[in-house]
């Protein structure tokens, strides 16, 4: 099996036998989780290259191609580049893959413009999240966090909270899960961000799933409990967000009747949506989350590059 050179656009470019595959890949970079470095990326050049605030993605992305010994070309903030000045994406890309990098890592608020970068560019490119679509490394993580806890996905119960309208997350992680067998997706949001029909069609016959507005009505199911952020950056109205910010948060009593072995997930950053005193819980793994992000980011670039 191998995917090199390959780009990675959605979800839908990896197999169920790929994903579970770098699972395998990832287990096998303990010294990166350690905080070690190895030397098998010497010479290897990716570009880190995002139009969008981002903290978690952009940081595990670098460290991970740091940690494999290779090293970076950073975009650095859109106000201090030719796109303030109406230079084109194609463009931009096209200028970033002709210093002869060997990866493009893109993020951006604009569907698509991960796949025209692909088509642009000769260099393998990694969808890093665009638009409120599709965040492909988000939902490989997020699946790497729960297989490390059950040893599997087929046959859980997965609990998907917050805006699942606008969070791309959401989207992806959706897709992921129609890979595996048995999985049941509770949607639990307030109707405004209830889950967007694309999604549930491309999940349709794959994954059974239910759309509730109360978390209490299933928590007692729940293997996982997956809590996302009102977008506010993507909601069409500012007074949308005034509305809506702070109608669900998990705390500790929120959790009351839960599963003994529930996790707790959350791609962060959040705000009002997860009590703080969540973390001090059996139940909590963002964190551990966090840095599965930059392990199994580490397997894929790995794995693209050849290495």
């Amino acid at each position: 099996m191998t995917l090199k050179g390959r780009d990675i656009v959605s979800v839908f470019d990896f197999s169920r036998d790929e994903i579970e595959y770098l699972f395998k890949k990832a287990e096998e970079l303990n010294d990166i989780r350690r905080g070690r470095t190895l030397n098998i990326a010497t010479g290897k050049l990716a570009a880190i290259t995002f139009f969008e605030p981002s903290t978690r993605t952009r940081l595990s992305f670098t460290m991970a191609m740091k940690r494999l010994g290779g090293d970076i070309l950073d975009f650095g903030e859109v106000e201090r580049t030719s796109i303030a000045k109406g230079e084109t994406l194609a463009d931009t890309i096209r200028m970033i893959d002709g210093y002869g990098v060997d990866l493009i890592v893109l993020r951006h608020p604009s569907e698509g413009a991960s796949k025209l970068a692909a088509e642009v560019a000769e260099a393998p490119v990694i969808n890093a999240g665009d638009g409120s679509r599709e965040h492909p490394t988000q939902a490989l993580l997020d699946l790497y966090t729960i297989w490390r806890e059950y040893s599997c996905i087929d046959g859980l119960n997965v609990g998907v909270m917050g805006d699942l309208k606008y969070g791309r997350t959401p989207s992806s992680l959706s897709y992921a899960l129609s890979m595996f067998s048995n999985v049941k997706v509770y949607y639990i949001a307030p109707k405004p961000l209830q889950i967007r029909e694309e999604v549930l069609s491309r999940v349709k016959g794959k994954i059974e799933y239910l759309k509730c507005e109360d978390l209490r009505e299933v928590i007692d199911k729940l293997d996982v409990l997956y809590v996302t952020r009102i977008q506010r950056e993507r909601l069409p109205h500012p007074e949308d967000y005034e509305k809506l910010k702070g109608l669900y948060t998990v705390t500790p009593s929120s959790l009351k009747g839960c599963k003994d072995n529930l996790i707790v997930m959350h791609p962060l950053p959040r705000v009002t949506e997860l009590s703080h005193e969540v973390d001090e819980m059996k139940h909590a793994r963002y964190f551990q989350q966090a840095v599965n992000g930059m392990v199994i980011r580490a397997a894929l670039i790995k794995e693209i590059l050849g290495l």
